[in-house]
C-alpha cells in the first residue's frame, strides 16, 4: 500500500481549501527498464473527495499525470472541525483512503 496522502484543508470565506499531495509512481506503461523491457502502466485512475458524506470532487486520471501527483480544490461550505475524505483507486486495483480535519 502506498504511503499516506498529505492533506491540508482550511476555510477561506465561504469556501473550503483542500490541498493532497499523493504519494504513487503514476507509470505510464512507455517507458523501458534497463534491460529494455517495457514498464508496466500503473497510475491513479479515481480520485474522489467527499465532505460530510457529500462528494465535493470525482476525477477521472490518466498516465498523463507525473509521479506523486498533488491536487488543490476548493468547494463551497466547510467548517473547522469537519472532515474531508480523499480516495484514490489506481488500474491495479489499489486504494488508498486519507482523511483531514479542516481548520
Amino acid at each position: 500500500m502506498a504511503d499516506p496522502m498529505r492533506i491540508r484543508a482550511n476555510v477561506v470565506g465561504d469556501s473550503t481549501e483542500v490541498k493532497v499531495l499523493m504519494s504513487h509512481e503514476m507509470e505510464t506503461g512507455q517507458r523501458k527498464d534497463a534491460s529494455g523491457k517495457v514498464i508496466p502502466a500503473w497510475f491513479i485512475q479515481n480520485v474522489t473527495a467527499t465532505w460530510n458524506g457529500k462528494t465535493v470532487l470525482a476525477a477521472q486520471w490518466g498516465p498523463a499525470i507525473s509521479k506523486n501527483p498533488f491536487m488543490s480544490f476548493k468547494f463551497k461550505g466547510g467548517a473547522k472541525g469537519d472532515k474531508v475524505v480523499i480516495t484514490w483507486t489506481d488500474n491495479r486495483g489499489d486504494k488508498r483512503t486519507d482523511e483531514a480535519t479542516i481548520a
